[in-house]
């Protein structure tokens, strides 16, 4: 009887961990940062860019012409001169990025620039072009040489072209993906729901990271000390994209961006623990690497006060940060939503525990007796 009752104890002390374990994976994510890199001369090498550990994905930026039977094109600020094969000596530093760990992607579009698709067959031809120049497909001559690149990002802004052929591009660079290789996409649409550019491409495709632009959208990114806006266009954006990780696209610095700027201590200690909760939370995209330096914004996302911050109860004044408001849905009511999702977990737990003793006894009390 004795050794019963010890079995039973550890059966449920089993149930309750894993319980406790399912509970804490899902209310807890990494703050993974992703950074916009190759657009000011001033913002330090790639190499120097992921010594700092801060980031778990860097997108070289752009090729901005390409499609519509032009000769496609990289603009790189002053890092390299394309034109004369001096790109190639960004191999070793793409390669010193990878081999800690760091995904290095390709980022086509741009503000600026002259690019789209025109038909199927141009997608894929931008699609071979990207694969073979690139990623792991083969060519005479590569922009970075024999580096091969984790994926493609899509920042799609000013194209010339139907939606539907980002479509295509999409589904034939996924073409590509093998057994012992994953192509990686990722997308970089505006805040406003759903995106001018990439709206079909989202819904059709499946992106594994998509870093929404809030940021020069007035309406749906932070702006005159309110962020109801930002909380209420993430949600938008959560509850309509059901695969791959969303990731909150912000300026590294008040100069990054015209609008959208969010201070780092709001961002932590509001803005973050309600994000987390999402359920396709992946992290925080920065734009760019040279103002991420500036200011370190990146840095104390990884801090300690950031990482730490977790969800609060507040009421009435205590609601208040530093003069920020949530406009028409009070910190209060958001962080209470919070709350009311743990008070279900809770009860979930309570009611499998329940069920659990209930078989245990009757087992017991009909099979071996208490």
């Amino acid at each position: 009887m004795i050794r019963i009752r010890i079995v039973l104890y550890s059966s449920s002390l089993v149930l309750n961990l894993l319980i406790i374990t399912f509970l804490v994976s899902n209310a807890d994510e990494s703050d993974n940062i992703a950074i916009y890199w190759g657009q000011n001369d001033n913002e330090g090498t790639l190499t120097e860019t992921c010594a700092t550990e801060n980031y778990s994905y860097v997108i070289i930026a752009f090729l901005n012409k390409f499609g519509n039977g032009t000769t496609p094109e990289i603009n790189l600020a002053n890092h390299c001169d394309p034109s004369s094969d001096d790109c190639t000596k960004l191999s070793t530093d793409i390669k010193n990025c990878q081999r800690k760990g760091i995904k290095v992607l390709l980022s086509i579009g741009g503000a600026d620039g002259d690019y789209g698709l025109a038909s199927t067959d141009d997608a894929k031809n931008v699609s071979d072009y990207l694969w073979n120049k690139f990623l792991g497909g083969n060519s005479f001559s590569r922009p970075f040489g024999d580096a091969i690149l984790d994926g493609i990002d899509f920042d799609i802004e000013k194209s010339k072209g139907k939606q539907q052929y980002w479509v295509e591009l999409a589904i034939f660079l996924k073409s590509h993906n093998t057994s012992t290789q994953n192509l990686y996409l990722s997308a970089a649409p505006q805040c406003p729901f759903p995106d001018g550019q990439l709206g079909a491409t989202l819904d059709t495709v499946v992106f594994d990271y998509v870093w929404i632009q809030f940021y020069n959208n007035p309406g749906c990114d932070y702006s005159q000390r309110v962020i109801n806006d930002l909380l209420d266009s993430w949600k938008q954006w959560t509850e309509s994209l059901t695969t791959g990780k969303l990731f909150l696209g912000l300026p590294a610095s008040p100069a990054a961006a015209g609008s959208g700027y969010v201070p780092a201590d709001l961002l932590c200690e509001i803005v973050l623990p309600v994000i987390r909760m999402s359920r396709n939370y992946g992290g925080v995209m920065l734009w760019t690497t040279y103002n991420d330096k500036q200011s370190g914004y990146s840095n104390y996302i990884k801090s300690s006060l950031c990482t730490q911050q977790k969800a609060r109860e507040c009421g009435g004044n205590d609601c208040r940060h530093k003069g920020y408001f949530l406009g028409r849905r009070s910190s209060s009511e958001t962080l209470y939503m919070l709350y009311v999702r743990n008070e279900i977990y809770f009860v979930i737990y309570c009611i499998c525990n329940k069920i659990f003793m209930i078989l245990v006894y009757q087992k017991t009390s009909g099979g071996y007796g208490l």
